[in-house]
């Protein structure tokens, strides 16, 4: 199944703007570290873990700089606001956009930690059938499916055999 890109949701307003609603609901002020980083992690759509979003982020001592501990803080405010969600992959706490984007689920690769996006009605279907089932009140869901993508099989298929390999 080839990666699909999910199509954004209509929203009334940005991601910007909706991340000020909710600092403003709070009596909190939009610091420039907040500002840098809501530019840098709606300026693409990927998933990311704190570390991979430090490595976009300006070097110490350079205009923009925003230390990790800052990072931490403020990621967990993006989280709070509807901004994010996160994922737990193997101990580990990764991102995603939530605002602005449809309901979908993942494949998740072991062997890359690759995640690839994708939609099914089928899925949702069976999600409101079981839950119909049990009497049971849908509010959303996570699926997340294990194993290996195509590009890490080829990558083993491709690989050669050695003696030692055979023991």
């Amino acid at each position: 199944m080839p990666s699909q890109p999910l199509e954004r949701v209509e929203v009334a307003s940005t991601p910007t703007e909706r991340f000020e609603e909710y600092l403003q609901s709070r009596g909190m002020r939009n610091t420039k570290p907040r500002k840098i980083l809501v530019e840098q992690i709606f300026s693409s759509h990927d998933h990311f873990d704190v570390d991979e979003l430090l490595d976009r982020l300006p070097r110490k001592g350079s205009d923009g700089y925003v230390s990790r501990s800052t990072v931490y803080r403020l990621i967990s405010e993006f989280v709070e606001a509807g901004l994010l969600r996160t994922i737990e992959l193997d101990g580990r706490t990764v991102y995603e956009h939530d605002y602005g984007y449809p309901q979908h689920d993942h494949l998740y690769c072991d062997t890359c930690e690759k995640l690839i996006e994708f939609q099914s009605d089928e899925l949702i279907e069976l999600r409101n059938q079981l839950a119909k089932k049990s009497n049971f009140q849908v509010t959303g869901h996570r699926f997340i499916i294990s194993g290996e993508c195509e590009d890490c099989q080829k990558a083993k298929r491709k690989r050669t055999r050695r003696k030692v390999d055979l023991i």
